[in-house]
């Protein structure tokens, strides 16, 4: 279809804007999976509603660009990736000598499960999807550099050809090919040794029971417990607050230090995030008589132990559509 014949079926060929409620009806469609586009680029989920909402400000002001030589799908792409790579050069921030990315924020699985299937249907998509969300890739794709990202994410998880790329990029097919190998070698120095460490069936009996235990543990604070669930190597990270904590006993006795064995009478609700189990945690409240947000701990398991904790603020409890408060009485 012809820019002017498709303009003109939006009733906007006039260059004014009678054809915009069509025009965004259109892009929205696509509203969900060009944020977790921009979100794996950036790690931060405020940051890609801001990259989204300058997509469609963009699609539209650049409306007459599109020739349909691509799908409206295709080329809102596009204009995300540009966006992301014009929002990284304004703030570049760099990962912590330590490793921790204080920017990184959850992505509920409630909002996730709004993508189109489409080919992610295919049990080969779906592996690479549900691995290319997890915290720990999330992570590992803030180490490198931002064309490097666009140029992983888009081969990689989007699986667009290298031209398609190039022509994205302003660039040739060989820098690309090139850039992806680069980025490829910097992924394996960041994500677990082994692939099986970070990707897993989250869903099945053994790890239902280990998340079970680590919530009744967390809501009897029950310090001794808890170590019982982590391995030796765990994890243990909770931006923006800057510090990466690695090993049991650091753990442990990071928790000691905060004072957990003295938060008496908290109350949990199993939730998810990232494709990996997550549990809500509340804190009961004197003057409010309720249980209200506390943080919301966001696991990674492997080999039937815990192997990483991201802890994040109440703040993230809107986007999971949890309860704002828990009555007295409220169990776990």
């Amino acid at each position: 279809m012809s820019t002017d014949l498709w303009l003109r079926e939006l009733g906007v060929d006039d260059g004014g804007t009678s054809g915009e409620p069509a025009f965004t009806g259109l892009a929205e469609r696509h509203r969900r999976e060009l944020h977790v586009h921009c979100y794996r680029i950036l790690g931060s989920f405020e940051d890609a509603e801001d990259a989204v909402q300058e997509t469609f400000l963009r699609a539209w002001r650049r409306r007459e660009t599109f020739a349909g030589r691509s799908s409206m799908r295709a080329w809102l792409y596009r204009i995300a990736t540009n966006t992301c790579l014009d929002l990284l050069a304004k703030r570049r921030p760099e990962p912590a000598s330590g490793g921790e990315v204080r920017w990184l924020q959850p992505y509920p699985d409630r909002l996730l499960d709004e993508v189109p299937a489409g080919a992610a249907d295919e049990p080969e998509a779906v592996a690479v999807a549900r691995e290319t969300i997890e915290l720990a890739y999330l992570v590992a794709v803030q180490h490198l550099a931002p064309r490097s990202r666009a140029v992983l994410i888009l081969r990689d998880v989007l699986g667009w050809p290298a031209k398609d790329v190039a022509d994205l990029l302003g660039d040739s097919v060989n820098s690309v090919n090139s850039a992806l190998q680069r980025a490829r070698a910097g992924m394996r120095d960041h994500l677990p040794a082994e692939r099986q460490e970070w990707a897993g069936d989250n869903g099945d009996a053994a790890t239902r029971e280990l998340v079970r235990r680590y919530t009744e543990a967390s809501v009897a604070t029950d310090v001794d417990s808890l170590a019982t669930l982590l391995r030796d190597d765990v994890r243990f990270a909770m931006p923006p607050t800057p510090g990466l904590t690695v090993g049991r006993d650091a753990v442990v006795s990071n928790w000691l230090e905060d004072g957990f064995e003295s938060m008496s009478r908290m109350r949990a609700v199993l939730t998810s995030a990232n494709r990996q189990p997550a549990v809500a945690f509340y804190l009961w409240n004197e003057p409010e008589g309720a249980y209200l947000p506390l943080t919301v701990d966001v696991l990674r398991i492997s080999g039937g132990t815990i192997t990483e904790i991201v802890t994040f603020s109440d703040e993230r409890f809107a986007q999971f559509d949890l309860p704002a408060r828990l009555p007295a009485g409220t169990h776990e």
